[in-house]
């Protein structure tokens, strides 16, 4: 899967573990600016799964490209694996394996709320998560850059607070810079708890 942005991305990879028995094999990131997450499983989970992304990429308005590749061949697999970069410009890495602490290896879903807010411009992303931390009990999480001036701020509390939180901080970022994303993920899949920046 291929889509514009690194949170819609991880709502999209929360819709397809919920939809379907898939596993995230890494992501990486590229300069469109967006992500492709790399998944795998048995092919009628894989296709439920890209329709599912398909689904919530409509419902957010972001493009995604879905493709399946039936029983991939061996030898393709120097070509999609990507090895471990860094990107010294964003000072960090591109390519993203799946890592769980220990504390949230539970095979389940996460029993609080992650909030994502995305913008184009570091001021405009400051100044909504600090709105968001005045608005309610959220804390943060991590940072992800992705490029193009392209950040994510991921907060982490119950869904009231972490809602809330996300809509006061989304009001804040017109006339600051432009506002790429905002979506709260309710009970999170263990491949979104995977690969939150760290």
């Amino acid at each position: 899967m291929e889509i514009g942005g690194w949170s819609p991305g991880m709502v999209v990879l929360d819709a397809m573990e919920k939809a379907a028995g898939v596993r995230i094999l890494q992501t990486e990131l590229n300069d469109s600016p967006g992500v492709c997450l790399k998944m795998a499983g048995s092919l009628g989970n894989v296709q439920a799964a890209a329709r599912a992304a398909e689904a919530m990429a409509e419902r957010m308005g972001v493009a995604v490209i879905a493709h399946v590749i039936a029983s991939p061949d061996a030898g393709g697999q120097a070509a999609y694996e990507a090895a471990v970069d860094f990107n010294p410009l964003m000072e960090q890495s591109t390519v993203h394996y799946p890592v769980l602490e220990k504390s949230m290896k539970d095979n389940g879903q996460a029993p609080f709320a992650v909030g994502l807010i995305e913008t184009q411009g570091f001021t405009a992303v400051f100044e909504a998560i600090d709105t968001a931390l005045k608005t309610a009990a959220v804390e943060v999480l991590a940072r992800e850059k992705l490029g193009g001036g392209y950040i994510t701020v991921l907060i982490k509390g119950d869904v009231a607070a972490v809602t809330a939180a996300i809509e006061a901080g989304k009001a804040k970022v017109e006339g600051l810079g432009r506002l790429i994303a905002a979506h709260v993920i309710a009970s999170p899949s263990q491949g979104v708890l995977s690969l939150l920046p760290k």
